[in-house]
Order: C-alpha cells, then structure tokens, then sequence
C-alpha cells in the first residue's frame, strides 16, 4: 500500500472521520498482512514494473492498482489555507484550528459547492466558532445539479445556518487571494459575484476544484497509459495495460461503452473496492474453482453498483442520509422543523429507490443502506399499511423486527430464494425451510424471532 501519510491511525473525534471510522479501520486485519509505503507515487516503470515514491524509493509490482482518486487542487499553499482530501489534512485542520483560530475573533471561509461545505461548516459551530464568523462562499452551480435530493432538506439547512448566522454568499468566483502577493499566512480572499466584488480576511478552507492530483497525472501520462480527463479503464477495471488496473474517481470507463455520465466516482467506493478485490482475488488464490465465462456480451456493459453514497452532519445538529434513483411515488414521514423527516421512493415495481433521512439523533447508517432496493412487501407491506394510515413514522425500521433485512447474510439468502423459486413449482415448502434454515443459522444475532420447536 503505497499512500502520501502511510495507512489511517486511530483518532477520536467523529468530525475528522474520512470514508471510514475509526472503528471501521480497527476490524481490518491490515497490519499485519500488507506493507505500508508513507510517499506519493511520481512515476510508473511498466517495462521494469516498478513505482518511484517521492523520495526516490523504487516498489517493484507483478500488478499495479491505481485508487488516488480526485483532490481539492490549489497552487502554494498557505499555513491557513486548508484542504480536506484525507483523514491527516482533516485532523491537521482540526488541530491548526483549536490552537489558532477558536478562541479567535477572524473569520473562515468555506468555499465549494458541495455537500462537503456543509459538513464543514457544522464542524466549526461543533467546535465553538460562532456563525457570524464563518463565510459560506458557493459558486455557481451546475445546472439542474443540486448538493441534496429533496428541497426539503435545502430548506431546512438554510434555515439552520440563518438561525446560527452564517454568512451565505452565492455565485462568487476565486479571484485572488492576499491582494495577488504570497506571504505564507493568509489574510484575505477576494471573490467576483453577480455585483459587487467580495473581499474577505479569513482562515480558508478550500473545497472546490477537484480533480486528479497533479504527480498522478504526470506518472499515467508519461507511461502512456490511456488518459482522457481520467484514467481510462474496462468494465473489468483493466487499463491498456494488463498488469495496471485502476478503480475509483480516478477512473472513466473507455468511450466504447457509450456510457459517459457512468463512472466509479457516481458509486460507493466501498462497493467498488469488493467488486475489485473479487476480481483481483483469482489472481492470488490457486485454490479458487475457476469462475464460469461470463456471456461473450457482458464485456460490452459497466457493472451495476447499487450501495448508496451520500451521508454526513449538516448545520443544525441533522444527520443526512440520502440515497436515490428518481422516481414519483413517496412516502414521507415526520418534519424537517421536528428533526424526524424520513422520505422514501418506491419505483414502478415497488422497489426502494429513494431515501432521504433528515434526523436529529444519530442514523444506523449501514441498516438503513440495506434497504435500497428491497421491495416494499419485504419491509412489512409498507406501501398498503401507509396507505391505511397505519404508518407514522418510518424510523420505525430501528425495530428489532427489521434486524433479519439488515443481516450480512441477508443477500446470500435472497440468492438462495431466486434460486429455489426459478428451478421448482413447489416453491412454498422450499422458501418456508430457507427461511428457517437462516434463522437457525443466524440465531445467536437474531434472537428476536421465533424458530420451531420453541413455541
């Protein structure tokens, strides 16, 4: 593992957290297993098959994966100008920021347009800066493109903001920073917007142009790899190298797959990671059983993703979870000014295809993610009951009565279920024992439901 600040350490505040907590990073066996290179990769031998790390150590490699993904790019970078691309920039802004600036009278600048920002901004209230203090700078948006699904919960975000009076100022470009010249301490942020220029003297912190870290490039580029804005890849996460593959928002998929607005950097990068750790697996493991040829026409198709992306804490004390694929029958629960607002979609055959949670208490994040996809008779015939008002609130999923759809090993029994009711006629008897068998199986963590021979 070849990373610029070495593999992730443990840290102990939740608002520094980074793709994984810091629980998530102590129930992986990693140290044990890999080797860790502390660099950042400048250059790609392919005839040799070695990297140069900054530094100039050279790591030899039967197989090369290339996950750097996309960082917030700026030019010479300030003590006070911060940006947030990995678990270390967000604990050095955590600790530059208690020491300098909290008990402080200056002013921040956030500047992105991005669910990032807002996270950002609910750190530093969390921290004890007062709103008057932070300058939420959005630029223009993308058209039609919107930081969250549902306005409700645009709404609801503005309205904390105002209530902690952060400044919001929209449509505002980078001009310059410290009147063109380059001390090392940043005073000030000069912005174009719909009229009069913006002039700030803040700490700043960057969460805009994002895009490929410049030596990453430089390495893709110069070995000749296939490059177009991104690294260019197969459905198989192969480059035009057979010993290179590549995953992540580093990647685009070739232009023969017709499919431009599909890319990694739309999908859980977690479920990514599976999907290329399962096809790298055979490569490592001779005691596998050869996998099947897949159809000759699959290769011509990007694989599915299904794992939901977008989660965070928005100003106000709100948990967001948001989780989506359009669609026009709702069923919504609860308020935003309450602090319980629950929204969920269900597309033309009943499957969950929205959810959008707006809470004040903190969400089962992983349980609520399962639920994508289910159909809405799985989750106790929710659309008939909602429609019998006999539904109130749909945090009713915490029930311990929703635990079986959440189980690890929920999928593999729905596997198992297609399987039985695609092959026989006699399907009730067959799912009926399935069922019971996963129960059985899985008591020791499901001890809420009944099994034969205890009633």
């Amino acid at each position: 593992l070849v990373s610029t600040h070495g593999f992730p350490g443990d840290y102990n505040h939740e608002d520094v957290g980074f793709l994984s907590t810091s629980r998530d990073l102590a129930q992986l066996p990693l140290h044990s297993c890999i080797n860790v290179v502390t660099g950042k990769m400048v250059s790609i031998n392919r005839k040799s098959k070695h990297i140069r790390v900054s530094g100039g150590r050279k790591v030899p490699y039967d197989h090369l994966i290339l996950c750097t993904g996309l960082q917030h790019r700026t030019g010479p970078v300030p003590s006070n100008l911060f940006t947030l691309n990995d678990l270390y920039d967000c604990m050095a802004a955590r600790r530059w920021l208690c020491a300098n600036f909290v008990e402080l009278e200056d002013k921040a600048i956030v500047y992105g347009n991005n669910i990032d920002v807002y996270t950002t901004v609910e750190t530093l209230l969390g921290l004890g800066v007062h709103g008057s203090r932070i300058h939420l700078v959005l630029p223009p948006p993308e058209p039609g493109v919107s930081c969250f699904g549902d306005p409700a919960v645009e709404e609801a975000v503005a309205t904390a903001m105002e209530k902690a009076e952060v400044q919001v100022h929209r449509n505002c470009l980078l001009a310059q920073m410290n009147n063109g010249e380059h001390p090392d301490l940043l005073t000030s942020a000069s912005f174009t917007t719909d009229s009069e220029p913006l002039h700030l003297q803040c700490v700043f912190i960057n969460l805009s142009n994002k895009g490929v870290d410049y030596d990453a490039f430089t390495s893709i580029n110069n070995s000749f790899l296939v490059f177009d804005s991104r690294l260019v890849i197969n459905a198989a996460f192969h480059t035009s190298d057979s010993a290179v593959c590549g995953a992540g928002p580093l990647t685009k998929f070739s232009r023969c797959y017709h499919t431009d607005e599909w890319s990694h950097a739309h999908f859980n990068s977690k479920e990514v990671g599976r999907d290329l750790a399962a096809a790298m697996l055979p490569l490592f493991d001779p005691t596998l059983d050869p996998a099947d040829d897949p159809p000759p026409e699959t290769d011509r198709l990007v694989p599915l993703y299904k794992q939901a992306k977008i989660r965070g804490k928005l100003p106000g004390g709100y948990n967001y979870l948001h989780v989506t694929k359009p669609s026009d029958r709702g069923i919504v629960t609860g308020r935003v000014e309450t602090g319980n607002y629950f929204c969920l979609h269900l597309d033309c055959f009943e499957l969950v295809e929205t959810l959008t949670c707006l809470s004040l208490k903190p969400l089962p994040v992983s349980n609520y993610l399962t639920l994508y996809g289910k159909h809405q008779q799985l989750l106790g015939q929710l659309l008939s009951r909602y429609n019998q008002a006999l539904i109130h609130d749909l945090y009713f999923f915490r029930q311990s009565c929703c635990l079986a759809v959440y189980h690890d090993r929920f999928s593999d029994f729905e596997q198992e279920l297609q399987q039985i009711t695609s092959t026989t006629l006699k399907t009730r008897a067959a799912v009926r024992s399935s069922a019971v068998k996963y129960l059985t199986y899985n008591r020791n963590l499901l001890p809420m439901f009944a099994c034969p021979g205890q009633l």
